[in-house]
């Protein structure tokens, strides 16, 4: 009895502080019409799952109403979740107002920055980016393009949090990878505005990500089928005694003109520690079993200029296998690669692992995790 009447409190606790947020908070409610509907759908050059479209009817729905969505978009790694997104930016931009993006990294930003930008080139959304790599002056520019109400979309790390942005019109903010902000960080841009809607996505649904949903502080909306065409990816557990015929096998993918990643957790290794680190990886494999090949390598003390050059000559095939630490578990979308090796896997986190195990589906080719 007294589990059964500690579990109806909070409920109903929760209920009235659901019900006090729809009536002291307001927003503007922006509703996707037909025509709304119709010119956004035009912009995607793919048909989009039912999943999506159910997602994004869900959202919708959330977004037409005068008080703010609070949203949690969960989906596995490439599922789509960044077109839902997209279709909610451009709800609002419809409307007249402004939508912020935050991406835990400049990488994934850049990304998303350059998809909005193909997606969008026949229309006339401004996109901006905020990053921690820009001069002084690009960012003052950029504030005062928001100010100004002079860009609709921004798109931008943990800059948006550190910058005074005075918004012109923000209506909508979208995290993605939301478990890698602190509560306080998605709090602070929540509040860079009076009331605006809330969406956030994970493909990691960690277990607060998951008590959120249940105790009733976020809505929830799942893509649970991937887009059509996507391969199945293998994840082995690889034993020392069968590493040569894992690498055998991963040459032979690459002479086929697949590429591949290889994974270390440090950047440097400790004296007193039997772990690999990038660099050292890096020299055995160019000296050893992948010396026939161009191999780059990417961390995190690298500058934004140096990770971006890396990043262009993978993504455009110059580069056949990216050694790198976890810098690269979220937001590479390199559809050719399709091999992966992860050394020292028991130094990472589930949720690491599995978006690392991400990064080989991408395209129409099987992955291979190991």
């Amino acid at each position: 009895r007294f589990i059964y009447q500690e579990l109806l409190v909070l409920q109903v606790a929760l209920a009235l502080r659901k019900q006090q947020r729809a009536q002291l908070t307001r927003t503007p409610p922006l509703v996707a019409d037909a025509k709304i509907d119709a010119r956004i759908r035009r912009l995607f050059p793919f048909d989009l799952t039912a999943a999506q479209n159910q997602a994004i009817q869900e959202i919708t729905a959330d977004l037409a109403r005068p008080t703010p969505m609070n949203r949690l978009l969960q989906g596995d790694v490439g599922s789509g979740k960044t077109v839902v997104a997209e279709y909610a930016m451009l709800v609002a931009v419809a409307h007249g107002y402004q939508a912020a993006l935050m991406a835990p990294t400049e990488i994934l930003a850049r990304q998303h920055a350059a998809t909005l930008q193909r997606d969008l080139r026949e229309s006339r959304v401004r996109i901006r980016v905020l990053t921690g790599s820009l001069t002084a002056a690009q960012r003052r520019e950029v504030r005062d393009q928001l100010a100004a109400g002079e860009a609709d979309l921004i798109v931008g790390t943990h800059a948006l949090l550190q910058e005074e942005l005075d918004w012109s019109k923000l209506a909508l903010v979208v995290i993605d990878e939301q478990h890698k902000f602190g509560v306080n960080q998605r709090a602070a841009l929540r509040r860079s505005a009076p009331d605006p809607h809330y969406l956030v996505m994970t493909a990691t649904p960690i277990p607060r990500t998951v008590s959120m949903t249940l105790f009733g502080d976020l809505d929830l909306s799942v893509l649970r089928d991937p887009p059509p065409g996507r391969a199945a990816v293998h994840t082995y557990l690889g034993v020392e005694a069968e590493r040569g015929r894992w690498w055998e096998f991963f040459r032979k993918k690459l002479r086929e003109g697949q590429q591949g990643y290889v994974i270390a957790p440090h950047v440097e290794s400790a004296a007193d520690e039997a772990v690999a680190s990038v660099q050292q990886t890096f020299e055995a494999l160019a000296n050893g079993e992948l010396a026939e090949f161009r191999l780059d390598l990417m961390h995190g003390r690298l500058s934004a200029e140096e990770k971006e050059s890396v990043m262009r000559d993978f993504q455009g095939g110059k580069t056949q296998v990216l050694v790198a630490t976890s810098v690269v578990e979220v937001g590479i979308d390199v559809p050719n690669a399709t091999l992966m090796t992860i050394e020292d896997a028991d130094r990472f986190g589930l949720a690491q692992l599995h978006q690392m195990r991400g990064r080989v589906s991408r395209g129409v080719h099987p992955g291979y995790v190991c």
